[in-house]
């Protein structure tokens, strides 16, 4: 079968239609809810997404649109999506060493997800958060001004959690 929303998007759906007038506009929202429901934007979901908002939006607007931002995710992901931001102020701050030191933890390179699938860590470019560097986003939490020694902490206290 192919995708559809899941009842409680759908509802959310419907709610945004008169929000925006301009359909183009309903594509970022419709790629939360696609994200929201199955936990990463594929081409299967973006071709709803173009189908179910209609002209004079096509699948390549919405791809276009999916794969320009960073907080869509093109993949499945671990439980915990550990982005840390590589731009060049978080880097001039120490951001490769967050890299490493995740990736160290964790027994993964960036770009993969552990074997039990619970963390995923990727270098993203911008976080919107040049002055706190280095910055890292794990869900939709922020954590800024981080050391490797804090880094290290917070993926502990996610894994006592899991």
């Amino acid at each position: 079968m192919a995708y559809q929303f899941s009842t409680d998007s759908e509802k959310r759906f419907q709610r945004l239609i008169p929000q925006f007038p301009n359909k183009r506009s309903l594509i970022l929202p419709c790629l939360f809810l696609l994200q929201a429901d199955k936990g990463f934007v594929d081409k299967e979901g973006m071709e709803y997404i173009a189908e179910r908002i209609g002209s004079p939006v096509s699948l390549a607007h919405v791809h276009g649109v999916a794969t320009f931002y960073t907080m869509y995710n093109k993949k499945p992901v671990g439980k915990y999506h550990i982005q840390i931001c590589s731009n060049i102020s978080c880097y001039l701050s120490g951001s490769d060493s967050i890299t490493e030191h995740s990736c160290k933890k964790l027994g993964i390179e960036p770009g993969e997800t552990t074997k039990d699938k619970k963390f995923t860590v990727d270098e993203v470019q911008c976080l919107g958060a040049c002055g706190f560097g280095p910055v890292v986003q794990i869900n939709d939490v922020y954590y800024e001004n981080l050391t490797p020694e804090m880094i290290e902490s917070i993926i502990s206290e996610l894994e006592k959690k899991v």
